[in-house]
């Protein structure tokens, strides 16, 4: 789990997955992937911070949902 620790300070202050692929200026199925790849690290990540805040339960989904959102970013 010691490797999941800067993800989580990069899903709370790095730039999102959505603004990382426009930095990167992938389109089509590159970008597709790249979103895919970084929804699902940012998933991990924020399942990792709730276990660590002991967060569970319904306010684990929860949790879990909004920090994958604020990862992700804006869709566009």
């Amino acid at each position: 789990m010691a490797f999941l620790l800067p993800l989580a300070s990069w899903a709370a202050d790095g730039p999102s997955c959505t603004a990382s692929a426009t930095d990167k200026k992938l389109a089509g199925a590159a970008k597709n992937s790249f979103m895919k790849k970084c929804e699902k690290d940012a998933a991990a990540t924020c399942d990792a911070a709730a276990v660590e805040k002991k967060i569970f339960g319904a306010a684990k989904s929860s949790f879990t949902k909004k920090c994958v959102k604020d990862a992700v970013g804006a869709v566009g």
